[in-house]
């Protein structure tokens, strides 16, 4: 990038930019980085001369915060190998780097400059609906097939479900996908590969060719091998995708991403959820300047609710999760995003685990996009099923955010076009007479505690159906497939089904007609409103 000549300083701003840098950097500084914020006007990424400077960019080296000046320029205390990254400012967008993500960040020691080029950001007529995010947990790709799988299966279905006709639609011509207009914003939310680190290139093929801005947040399964401590275990991690400590701005929301998972080489576990201090002084120098009219969205890969079987350590530090929910306590819109289950689930935090505010906080336990790590049977197009273990269909969420902090979540179904959001399992046939002891179960993927979920037979009343906290049957259905075949079904075996948190139970009647009766389930979905799902069972006469 065009470097400007640098500006004399007189000795009493040296004196004060000193210790800025030293209140930055902490006692440790060894180095740092200096340059300009500038209007990329032309956008060839670098400073022309009639390009000029952005003030009030915030710029971090992950502990500290600086802000550009009236010039554009910045400084900032850095030690060998930190990571320096601008936050994206609310009406701007950074131009790409060669591997397609957003070049909003540099390697201190790399250079002692480095200028940060920012474009100004219109917005389509369809942002008036809102700022649209994808967001994807765990692609955990292992091999090379697994990140094909991953392009097929959710790259894919994102391009389909963003095509648009280049002319009238009545004319049947094909649909076409356009960068960009999958979304605004995407974030992947750790375990973006399954330990081979190796694959990040070519997984990164696959996401930029959606052409929208991309987040990465770091998993337990993103950490280096050869690591001897939490502070080195993301080296290559840092290296591709820069900062584990992220903050990005938009009209409608602040989103930061944090490395949630502290790395703890040699021990059982090997890690354990948690902040680092280094994480709190950004946090605490940062959050102050956060807009509270719009959404705060925090993304972190191990969920801050402890999922630790009873008599077990706790999976995130409950200290750490005390000290974050204080800081995010003068929010009025506030969003927590975690992955790692491999299931999907909405927490609504309280005062017992230290959040003390008007509201519960929502955390969106977001599933898998492997599913159940790219396992079960292979479909006609060669992709296996990968439901979760809770019965989820592997998948990707959208978070849509509108100004004043409201927000709306939807999962899809990987490759749906129905776009299913309930699934059903009931028997095919019942003795007419019998005990009425079976049932239609429904798995309400985005349901949780509260949610509203009936039934009907026959086009009926409608009646609740009630939760229960246990398999889905139609998994346990696979399962009994698997454990009965003579040879494997797929490379993997579909997961052992675990207890649902977002499953439905309604007895079906037997005291009906002989013949076929239609069932009906629907859900009131907070966000999208009535969902629906039919299936059938049959009545036959039977004699002992």
């Amino acid at each position: 990038m065009a470097a400007s000549s640098p500006r004399r300083v007189a000795l009493p701003e040296m004196r004060c930019a000193l210790a800025l840098l030293l209140l930055v950097a902490g006692p440790a500084f060894g180095t740092g980085l200096s340059g300009v914020v500038f209007e990329d006007a032309n956008g060839n990424g670098m400073r022309d001369a009639n390009e000029t400077g952005i003030t009030g960019v915030a710029l971090s080296n992950g502990r500290g915060l600086v802000r550009s000046d009236a010039s554009g320029r910045y400084e900032i205390a850095a030690r060998e190998g930190d990571i320096v990254f601008a936050i994206k400012p609310a009406g701007f967008r950074f131009g790409e780097r060669d591997d397609g993500l957003p070049d909003f960040w540099a390697r201190a020691g790399d250079a002692a400059r480095h200028d940060f080029a920012l474009r100004r950001q219109s917005f389509p007529p369809m942002r008036d609906a809102g700022l649209e995010v994808v967001l994807f947990a765990d692609p955990q790709v292992k091999s090379l097939v697994d990140v094909d799988y991953y392009a097929r299966d959710i790259i894919d279905s994102l391009k389909a479900a963003s095509a648009m006709h280049v002319v009238d639609p009545a004319h049947a011509l094909p649909k076409f996908h356009f960068p960009g207009s999958a979304g605004d914003l995407g974030l992947s939310l750790g375990d973006l590969v399954n330990d081979e680190l190796s694959l990040y290139p070519a997984l990164n093929q696959a996401t930029a060719s959606l052409g929208v801005p991309w987040l990465h947040v770091a998993g337990n399964h993103d950490l280096d091998a050869g690591a001897t401590g939490d502070e080195d275990s993301l080296v290559t991690f840092r290296r591709t995708y820069g900062p584990d400590t992220v903050a990005w701005e938009e009209p409608e929301a602040v989103f930061i991403g944090l490395d949630d998972v502290i790395a703890l080489p040699g021990q059982r576990p090997a890690y354990v959820g948690g902040l680092r201090e280094d994480q709190f002084a950004f946090l605490e120098a940062y959050l102050p300047s956060v807009p509270k009219d719009r959404l705060l969205v925090v993304a972190a890969h191990i969920p801050f609710f402890d999922t630790a079987a009873p008599g077990a350590a706790p999976t995130f530090r409950a200290g750490d999760r005390k000290r974050l929910f204080a800081l995010l306590q003068a929010f009025p819109h506030v969003l927590l995003l975690s992955g790692h289950t491999h299931n999907q689930r909405h927490v609504f935090h309280g005062a017992a685990d230290g959040w003390h505010g008007p509201a519960p906080l929502h955390e969106y336990n977001v599933g898998a996009a492997c599913g159940a790590f790219w396992s079960g049977v292979k479909d006609a197009a060669g992709i296996p099923d990968s439901t979760m273990s809770d019965g989820t269909p592997n998948g990707y969420a959208l978070l849509t955010v509108k100004t004043g902090g409201a927000y709306a979540l939807a999962w899809h179904v990987a490759r749906d076009r129905a776009d299913t959001q309930i699934g059903l399992h009931a028997p095919k046939v019942l003795r007419r007479g019998a005990y009425p002891a079976w049932g239609v179960y429904a798995n309400v993927y985005m349901g949780s505690d509260d949610s509203v979920v009936e039934y009907r037979v026959d086009g009926g009343d409608w009646r609740p159906m009630r939760k229960v906290l246990q398999p889905d049957p139609a998994l346990l259905a696979e399962n009994a497939r698997d454990d009965l075949a003579e040879a494997l079904r797929g490379y993997d075996r579909s997961p052992e089904a675990t207890p649902s948190t977002h499953l439905w139970r309604g007895a079906l009647p037997t005291d009906l007609a002989v013949g076929e009766h239609a069932v009906e389930v629907r859900y009131l979905d907070p966000w999208r409103g009535e969902q629906r799902a039919a299936a059938a069972y049959r009545l036959v006469q039977a004699e002992p």
